[in-house]
């Protein structure tokens, strides 16, 4: 299929869809057709289509799991206005929580405790697998075979990442504390670098 026949194609389908949407899924969509586009079609239509939208207020961004368009963040002022709803605020304790499983994954319940010194809320469990930010990646062999958490592409997606790899880094995130106290994330880990200096 032709790249120009393409792009509008793939414009209404992201423009459609709910979710972001992989090359393959794309690919699916054309199975059957009579100018049933290669994956490589698919990829050169996907890049111009990038290109094509680098200057305005949305743009064609990949993350985890596909896809999308999305509204560059450049402009998210004006655009949360649009909605009288504030979005949900999260917790300390269930972004703490969320932060372990991401850099300590897989992490069970019991470690998560261990390190924040604190027990962790069968919600907080609850709402991440709910949002579907967590999931479970099977047992741990000790005894009473306690789940193992880790994070899902739904989570990265949220977050606007393609991989774990784009997390910033431990040491990143202490030197924002050092600008901003609020925002720490592991008080516990913080008195130890402090008592290590």
């Amino acid at each position: 299929m032709e790249i120009e026949k393409l792009k509008p194609i793939l414009e209404a389908l992201f423009s459609a869809s709910d979710k972001p949407l992989s090359v393959n899924q794309l690919f699916d969509l054309f199975v059957g057709d009579i100018e049933q586009p290669t994956r490589d079609e698919i990829r050169k239509a996907i890049e111009e289509l990038s290109e094509k939208y680098s200057a305005n207020g949305f743009e064609l961004k990949q993350v985890a799991s596909g896809y999308r368009f999305q509204v560059r963040t450049d402009f998210e002022t004006w655009v949360v206005r649009l909605w009288e709803q504030k979005p949900p605020r999260y917790s300390r304790a269930l972004m703490e929580t969320l932060a372990l499983i991401a850099y300590r994954q897989p992490i069970t319940r019991g470690e998560i405790e261990d390190i924040r010194g604190v027990s962790v809320s069968t919600n907080i469990i609850k709402t991440l697998l709910e949002r579907d930010w967590v999931k479970s990646l099977g047992h741990k062999e000790v005894p009473g075979r306690p789940t193992l958490y880790g994070t899902t592409s739904g989570f990265l997606d949220y977050f606007n990442l393609k991989s774990l790899n784009e997390l910033p880094t431990l040491a990143e995130i202490r030197d924002i504390d050092q600008f901003n106290p609020e925002l720490v994330l592991f008080p516990e880990e913080k008195k130890e670098v402090a008592s290590n200096h």
